[in-house]
């Protein structure tokens, strides 16, 4: 008779699953990426180092379901900014506010998510971040045009060009290089830093100084 898969065993083999996540997630926002180590997972989610590959074929596929979980928080955290009320000027600000803030107040996992070098397959998580950024901001950019408040332009293009330079002019202040210097006070709304991220986008867009 072939073996059944009991309901119970279900639900704790995905308990385990999400613990080992868990567990990863903690890591790369301690260390990144590069301290993630198997073993170390392994010891935080209670589980032999044999238990995270039966549940992942390897490192990378781990990494990625990581990535994937880390970069749909921060995706869904600009796209709430987006949908807040306001003409497409103001939510594309508000949003490239939201992205700079949130990094510069999470400077390991943001470094990682951004810029850390990592395997192939993480890369191509990177990609589609990218891409998910792009396409919020390219249906903006769309509305603004339609509203008025944005010049006729390619919006899939620009959209592209937003995500390039916030991700780019956070790279720096996100190394790990620059680790224990202050970066933001706080990273309020007086932040030098992210003020000129915006205003840089937004001139760009615009094509209007402010």
């Amino acid at each position: 008779m072939a073996y059944r898969e009991t309901e119970k065993m279900r639900q704790r083999k995905a308990a385990a699953r999400q613990r080992i996540a868990e567990c990863t997630y903690q890591c790369v926002t301690e260390g990144g990426f590069r301290t993630a180590k198997i073993t170390r997972v392994a010891q935080l989610a209670g589980v032999a180092t044999g238990t995270i590959y039966r549940h992942y074929e390897s490192k990378e596929d781990l990494f990625a379901e990581i990535f994937r979980l880390a970069t749909q928080r921060e995706v869904d955290k600009v796209a709430e900014a987006l949908a807040a009320p306001g003409n497409a000027t103001v939510r594309l600000e508000k949003a490239l506010r939201q992205f700079a803030e949130r990094a510069l107040k999470g400077p390991v996992m943001a470094w990682s998510l951004i810029a850390e070098p990592v395997d192939p397959k993480v890369e191509e998580e990177r990609l589609a971040y990218r891409k998910a950024y792009a396409n919020l901001f390219e249906q903006a950019i769309r509305e603004g045009i339609e509203e008025g408040c944005i010049p006729d332009q390619d919006a899939r293009l620009s959209s592209t060009c937003l995500v390039g330079a916030i991700a780019e002019s956070l790279v720096g202040p996100l190394s790990p290089s620059q680790a224990g210097q202050e970066t933001a006070d706080e990273t309020d709304n007086n932040d030098p830093l992210v003020n000129t991220i915006i205003r840089f986008c937004i001139q760009g867009l615009t094509g209007t100084r402010r």
